[in-house]
């Protein structure tokens, strides 16, 4: 890492562009969502009856948007990897447990009551199942190990993704124990890398 570096800078302001924006969206979503649900309590959201709510379509895309740019899935993916040019203390923390895993959580935690749709299935099996390629494809290509860990990361977060959006809670538990298995190995492995 050095600061001076004009690929190390130009990675942390994509970081922080890509997910604020994205942020933004997700606050928008959950507003909305607020507002149709009748509620900010999320108990009482996941509860209502919000996919036959007029703005059911807008609230899903803002939660996507914002979820998909949290866990780096396509078109959003490029940020991670560029982020690895950070110190090592800060590239295992972006993508072993916590960042990346807020959209992942936020879209298991929303699924009750944003799935089971064709708008939630088709959103997030296709850019799930589009990122976990374009993960498994790059990866191999990449000599910098922290780089190949990184996509390695996308890959992986595809998969999650594209479990979430199996109908009937049918990815739902093995998409738990990917998250977990992955938060206790990815970090150790960019620790080791760095």
């Amino acid at each position: 890492f050095d600061g001076a570096k004009p690929e190390a800078r130009k990675g942390a302001a994509q970081a922080l562009v890509i997910t604020g924006g994205g942020g933004l969206a997700l606050f928008v979503g959950i507003v909305l969502m607020g507002f149709a649900g009748g509620s900010f309590d999320l108990a009482q959201i996941l509860q209502a009856p919000l996919r036959d709510h007029p703005h059911y379509t807008a609230i899903t895309v803002l939660v996507l948007v914002g979820c998909f740019t949290k866990s780096a899935q396509v078109p959003f993916h490029f940020w991670l990897p560029g982020g690895m040019t950070a110190p090592t203390p800060a590239s295992t923390y972006l993508p072993s447990a916590t960042m990346v895993k807020a959209g992942i959580y936020l879209l298991a935690r929303l699924y009750p009551t944003l799935g089971e749709t064709d708008l939630w299935l088709t959103a997030l099996v296709s850019a799930g199942a589009i990122t976990m390629l374009v993960g498994a494809i790059n990866a191999p290509f990449k000599r910098d190990l922290k780089a190949l860990l990184a996509y390695a990361t996308v890959s992986w977060l595809g998969a999650l993704v594209m479990l979430l959006g199996l109908p009937h809670y049918e990815g739902y538990m093995a998409a738990m124990v990917g998250i977990l298995g992955h938060a206790l190995y990815k970090s150790p492995l960019f620790m080791i890398a760095g």
